[in-house]
């Protein structure tokens, strides 16, 4: 008879593990390294160059891996991907500028800076999808959807945040241009034009592309933390800010879900392509969010945008992955 009460823990477990993100939990343990163990000195500076590498490497292979046909073929549908593109560049940011309206009393002045950042990003690509196809959605149409989002966001992103942020950020000086075109822009591009080589091999070697992508996204968040913890810019933050900030990322991805559903219903879409625009139009990409305020931003500033980003990551994992079911049940 098997042993119920040495089963408990690994039910909990199973539980505990299908709500978290493995790649949010290994950023979890990189933010506590670099808070007990920052790095400084000469190794900060090596570090520092390894991140741009990877940077650049990172935005050369989302170039080479996506297949331009697709893309091509995704704009026939023009109701579905106007209305992701709207949702993401134009609804979220709109959000994001409310959420400026707060005290700071209620929320600190860099959080709600990271929040307007995280209403600039393009969607996530691999979670839309997954959750659209569990909801029995429009999985061509979200595919075709977030990789757009995602090859507009290459140039959409530092646009907005030159636009919205320059008060904040100081504005995107000649460095800064720089940056973004050598480390996002022409490796992108780069990588576009060798795509009908490498493309169907990295596709078919998806391993090596996901292990880059967490590399990339874990050494950003170690180097911003260091920076920021030898710099003290994290030092403000508490307990009670990050509940606030919880609750803050939760009403913003309700409102999302909101207005995508509905506005999918005002568009006419079919029940499928209802669900692609929810799951694609709700999201923000921690994967490219993270790098890219590695270039966008100073050290001290990048390692505040980068709390909402992650909070905001969890939340919409662990909420769309129960609405997927329900839709799933109910269609």
């Amino acid at each position: 008879m098997p042993d119920e009460t040495a089963s408990r823990p690994r039910r909990w477990w199973s539980v505990v593990r299908g709500w978290l993100d493995p790649l949010v939990m290994m950023i979890v343990a990189v933010l506590v390294l670099g808070l007990l163990w920052p790095a400084d000195g000469t190794f900060a500076t090596v570090l520092e160059h390894v991140r741009t590498g990877a940077i650049v490497l990172l935005f050369f292979l989302y170039g080479a891996r996506m297949p331009t046909h697709e893309v091509l073929a995704g704009l026939r549908n023009w109701r579905l991907q106007g209305s992701m593109l709207a949702a993401t560049f134009l609804v979220f940011p709109l959000l994001g500028l409310l959420v400026q309206l707060l005290p700071d009393t209620v929320l600190a002045p860099e959080l709600q800076t990271g929040l307007l950042y995280l209403s600039l990003l393009p969607s996530t690509v691999q979670s839309s999808v997954v959750f659209t196809s569990v909801a029995r959605g429009d999985v061509a149409g979200a595919i075709t959807g977030a990789t757009i989002s995602n090859v507009v966001g290459v140039v959409a992103t530092p646009l907005l945040v030159a636009l919205l942020m320059g008060a904040s950020t100081g504005g995107l000086d000649a460095g800064s241009l720089t940056s973004i075109l050598f480390q996002i822009l022409l490796p992108f591009v780069v990588g576009q034009a060798l795509q009908r080589w490498l493309g169907a091999w990295l596709r078919a070697h998806g391993g090596l592309t996901r292990v880059t992508d967490r590399a990339t996204i874990l050494l950003v968040a170690y180097t911003s933390v260091s920076e920021a913890q030898v710099s003290g810019a994290w030092d403000h933050v508490t307990a009670v800010a990050l509940v606030v900030l919880v609750v803050v990322c939760a009403v913003l991805l309700a409102a999302m879900l909101t207005l995508t559903w509905w506005g999918g219903g005002r568009l006419h879409l079919a029940r499928a392509s209802r669900i692609a625009l929810l799951m694609c139009g709700s999201k923000k990409s921690l994967a490219t969010g993270l790098p890219m305020a590695a270039v966008l931003f100073s050290p001290v500033l990048a390692a505040s945008v980068a709390l909402p980003v992650i909070v905001f990551h969890q939340i919409q994992l662990a909420t769309c992955a129960v609405l997927a079911r329900r839709l799933a049940r109910v269609g």
